[in-house]
């Protein structure tokens, strides 16, 4: 019995340690980040800035850094408070009155959590959005649509995320030996379905997808990608203007299912050689297979973290040391989810990685096969308008940047043109 509770101290203090850990990791990092902000423009900077966008910019990243470290701080005594104060074993002792079901007794703790989250945080979505986001000029959202967007995904949230949960508990539930093998099969097949088909269900439910009308530019990106072996059929453009006038484009789907999907914000900032250098840059991707790698990576990663949850749930004292009086599973998760942050952050920094490197070669790929220069003017046009931080410290580039500032990138860029 003393062994069993000592058990449990070592579990809740290392729990709350942990929390700190990632609070002054992430407070370390945002202070160095400050390091390199200068008011003056710097001399690399001169070729892509001017001294009243730099300043702009610096202006952004402040405003930024100053609202992350308010609802940073906030989150974190939230957190501290709510795990000494045993406030979650008093949320789940307080549902054993109306059920004893694991399954309904795990989504309602889950349920009653991410509800509570989300109305906690709604006003500081609203203040980033409406204050800081509508000050730069990014903002194009309305309030209306703001507030609907936050119930569509609070109720897909309880409803993809709740049936997932719950499949996980019913596979806990009736096996134990197997369980972590079966629950990553689940979660690796709904990765996968979600890959193929997220564009064509859960995208419509936000932003309205055209197939591309631009006839010329259509066959300008038809014609490049033809001439590097690459068939594509689906080109859409997303209504992204009534949320934000920050541009982009991206992969999804594969096989059959593969399309590309414009901005239409894109469309608006770049010429129509720049936007088929930028999609050059996505086809690379696509014909060597990275984001078929970084799914691998995913689902390799699912594999160990189901691993090490199904060992951490064979000690009663996890759930214990949120104040339990009994073992429980949403608990034992919960409690899991803090406990696996070390090893989360080393799979974060290697994710980190792998994209940055696979970044360089996207862009050495578009800019030896399409019109050089073009790429180059494009990311130059998607950083001043973006008000992009191109000088952020060492270190917090590498824990949080999966893509290498753009700064790098030209740089990079100019060394393959001196070859």
């Amino acid at each position: 019995m003393l062994n069993s509770l000592l058990t449990v101290e070592i579990f809740f203090y290392t729990i709350i340690a942990l929390v700190i850990f990632e609070f002054l990791l992430s407070k370390t990092l945002s202070y160095l980040n400050t390091k390199n902000w200068s008011d003056k423009l710097p001399k690399e900077l001169e070729w892509i800035y001017d001294q009243e966008k730099y300043a702009k910019s610096m202006k952004y990243e402040k405003a930024k850094h100053k609202f992350s470290n308010i609802s940073s701080i906030l989150s974190f005594n939230v957190m501290i408070f709510l795990l000494i104060f045993w406030a979650f074993w008093a949320l789940y002792n307080y549902l054993t009155i109306f059920t004893s079901n694991v399954i309904l007794l795990t989504l309602y703790f889950f349920w009653i959590i991410a509800f509570v989250q989300t109305i906690v945080w709604l006003p500081f979505s609203y203040y980033s959005t409406f204050v800081i986001e509508e000050k730069f000029g990014f903002n194009k959202m309305t309030k209306k649509l703001f507030f609907i967007d936050a119930i569509k995904w609070l109720v897909l949230s309880f409803i993809i995320g709740g049936l997932l949960l719950a499949l996980v508990t019913w596979i806990y539930t009736i096996t134990w030996t197997y369980f972590w093998i079966y629950a990553w099969v689940l979660i690796t097949a709904f990765s996968v379905f979600m890959m193929m088909f997220y564009s064509s269900l859960i995208v419509p439910l936000f932003n309205k997808q055209t197939p591309l009308e631009d006839w010329k530019l259509r066959d300008e990106i038809e014609a490049f990608a033809s001439s590097v072996g690459f068939k594509l059929d689906n080109i859409f453009v997303i209504d992204w203007s009534k949320r934000s006038s920050k541009a982009n484009a991206y992969f999804s789907g594969f096989g059959p299912k593969k399309r590309i999907v414009l901005y239409d914000t894109l469309i608006k900032d770049l010429s129509k050689n720049e936007l088929v250098a930028v999609l050059a840059h996505e086809i690379w991707h696509y014909k060597k297979k990275h984001t078929l790698q970084m799914l691998a990576f995913s689902i390799f990663q699912t594999w160990i973290m189901f691993y090490i949850l199904w060992i951490t749930l064979t000690y009663n004292e996890v759930s214990f040391a949120l104040w339990s009086k009994m073992p429980s599973f949403a608990l034992g998760l919960l409690a899991f989810g803090i406990l696996f942050t070390p090893i989360s952050i080393i799979f974060w920094l290697i994710w980190n990685i792998f994209s940055r490197k696979n970044e360089y070669e996207a862009d050495h790929f578009a800019w030896t096969n399409y019109k050089a220069n073009k790429l180059k003017s494009a990311l130059i046009k998607l950083s001043i308008n973006n008000l992009s931080n191109l000088r952020p410290h060492p270190a917090y580039e590498f824990f949080y940047y999966s893509h290498p500032t753009v700064l790098k990138r030209l740089n990079a860029l100019d060394k393959i043109k001196k070859k």
